[in-house]
């Protein structure tokens, strides 16, 4: 079979996620999608807004094949780990030979040109990224400058680096290398709004604008012409109840526990520099979650990074050796969901995959898998639908 891999949040899925896995099937002429997706917190450092349950079940209504839990140590990372652990995930299973992103470019082979000079890091290059780092700039900044330098203030690269999707995309193509996999990349041009966009669009919009209108609005109907059906229901089902998570509820948890304990944070591991001191003061010091991000930020550090630190520091990362498990491969496969054609794939990935394949938990749970677990539980505190033992009695969906 011809198998290809798709990577994914679906934070809520939406019409250009449908496009995604239409175009992809087209463009790789491949017999089957396996839909790597982040579970119950995502890449922004945020809890997803659905459970990944429910969001599974979107998924194979959409024409998803399987789909696979992404770990929580990857979900929560920037976008250089996160993509290790989706492609490591993949190349292990032994069926996948392509992956197919979405990117604003939709030019496969500059983004594989800029993803060999992340990969190799020729010494021009490292002397760039040092100048810009020491001169204040966030990491992600700094390597853009140092990329944009040294392709000669090339403006095709320098407009490709300002988009979050062609810099996930690279480090997509990067990862393949890193994994020394024959996974062939190929890219998909984005239609409608851009990966951040607040504006409701009626063909593509974003799923920043969809959360931004659920979270602000009592209106949900306007939603139902630009969302698919079946997560349109889901959706208005869950506001009716209720039952939607949005970021701010994690705030008193984490005020609370920066109460009880003032020296985990530094051991989070995108904390450095002191900046867990800073975190305490102005978790005593803010009353709400926005505030709390917006009184941190600063050009070195992110609105997205601290978002993560502050997620990681809900579920409780600090106890983990998180720099290690981040930079290990992804060393097993949760199974969140399948139909029939999925289970024709699961049938080759058990004969092929060079890691455990999970349908249910296994007795003796490794770090990483431990983490997940904590993660659900985390989540249950912001989910009345949600139990704290949910990993252990939630079965795979079978989507017939």
């Amino acid at each position: 079979m011809n198998i290809t891999g798709i990577i994914t949040e679906y934070n809520p899925l939406h019409k250009g996620h449908i496009y995604h896995i239409n175009k992809s099937k087209t463009l790789t002429k491949c017999d089957g999608i396996v839909c790597i997706m982040s579970g119950n917190f995502v890449q922004r450092g945020i809890p997803a807004i659905i459970d990944k349950w429910s969001r599974t079940n979107l998924a194979l209504h959409s024409g998803v094949d399987l789909v696979i839990e992404l770990p929580t140590i990857y979900s929560l990372s920037s976008a250089e780990f996160f993509a290790f652990g989706s492609v490591s995930l993949l190349n292990s299973l032994g069926v996948i030979n392509n992956l197919c992103f979405g990117s604003e470019s939709g030019n496969i082979a500059t983004l594989k040109e800029i993803a060999k000079v992340l990969y190799k890091e020729p010494i021009i290059f490292k002397n760039y990224l040092k100048t810009y780092l020491d001169s204040g700039l966030s990491y992600p900044l700094a390597r853009s400058n140092a990329l944009i330098k040294y392709f000669n203030n090339n403006y095709k690269i320098k407009d490709i680096l300002h988009n979050s999707n062609n810099i996930l995309g690279i480090e997509y193509c990067k990862s393949i290398l890193k994994c020394n996999s024959d996974i062939v990349p190929y890219t998909i041009q984005r239609q409608g709004s851009a990966y951040n966009d607040c504006d409701l669009e009626n063909t593509f919009s974003s799923a920043t604008s969809i959360r931004n209108h659920l979270k602000e609005s009592q209106n949900i109907n306007i939603l139902k012409n630009i969302l698919p059906s079946e997560t349109f229901n889901m959706i208005f089902e869950k506001f009716s109840n209720d039952n939607l998570v949005f970021e701010d509820l994690i705030f008193p948890f984490i005020k609370y526990k920066s109460f009880t304990n003032n020296n985990e944070l530094e051991n989070l591991p995108d904390v450095s520099e002191g900046l867990h001191n800073k975190i305490y003061k102005t978790l005593k010091e803010s009353s709400c979650y926005t505030d709390l991000i917006s009184n941190i930020k600063s050009k070195r550090y992110t609105y997205t990074r601290i978002s993560r630190i502050l997620c990681q520091y809900f579920i409780g990362l600090e106890s983990y050796d998180s720099h290690t498990l981040r930079s290990s491969p992804a060393p097993y496969a949760r199974i969140l969901g399948f139909n029939n054609k999925g289970r024709e794939i699961l049938k080759e990935m058990k004969k092929s995959s060079s890691i455990p394949i999970y349908i249910k938990l296994p007795k003796h749970l490794n770090e990483t898998l431990k983490l997940d677990i904590q993660g659900t539980r985390a989540y249950s505190i912001l989910n009345k639908n949600i139990t704290p033992e949910s990993d252990f009695t939630t079965s795979p969906i079978y989507f017939r």
